[in-house]
């Protein structure tokens, strides 16, 4: 699979290395990302980051997109 321009970050995923990268957001959007985080943590009892969170939703997104199997 092609890289992107994000530096590696040295951390696993899933068997897969998550690379860094840069997003920009409206600030109601990583609200209610953080907002989900929490929710997540605490119904789940396993820490939530907010990239956790954004990777399943981009992962979901792009899977309903017919990009991501």
């Amino acid at each position: 699979m092609k890289q992107g321009k994000g530096r590696k970050s040295g951390v696993e995923h899933d068997h897969e290395e998550l690379v860094r990268c840069t997003l920009y957001l409206e600030e109601d959007q990583l609200e209610a990302l953080r907002e989900v985080a929490r929710s997540y943590t605490e119904e789940l009892g396993q820490k939530w980051s907010v990239s956790a969170v954004v990777r399943l939703a981009v992962g979901d997104l792009l899977t309903k997109l017919g990009r991501l199997t």
